[in-house]
């Protein structure tokens, strides 16, 4: 694998508290940035990858929505059915009939 010099400038108390820090996990800061670099990078790909299946979700509900012969569920009869199962929870929760 080839390696690559990344230079950049830092203030000097930033430096040196970055260093402090590299020290006290045994590193050195050269290590301790290719490891935060590392991090950077996975979380990066992590948070594309989560997106693209999300928004691949959304367009397939919107899709499915739009077919006719999707079932549709009247709001009054869901209302009803989360009510009751409230009502259940609170029940098993309190030990008395809601």
């Amino acid at each position: 694998m080839a390696e690559s010099t990344f230079t950049f400038r830092v203030d000097d108390e930033l430096r040196s508290a970055f260093a402090e820090v590299a020290a006290n996990q045994e590193r050195t800061t050269a290590q301790l940035l290719r490891v935060l670099m590392k991090d950077a990078v996975h979380r990066d790909r992590e948070l594309r990858e989560h997106d693209r299946w999300f928004r691949g979700e959304i367009e397939h509900a919107l899709s499915e929505a739009d077919e006719p012969a999707t079932p549709r569920l009247a709001h009054g009869s869901v209302r009803s059915s989360w009510q009751q199962q409230r009502a259940t929870i609170d029940e098993q929760a309190t030990g008395r009939p809601a």
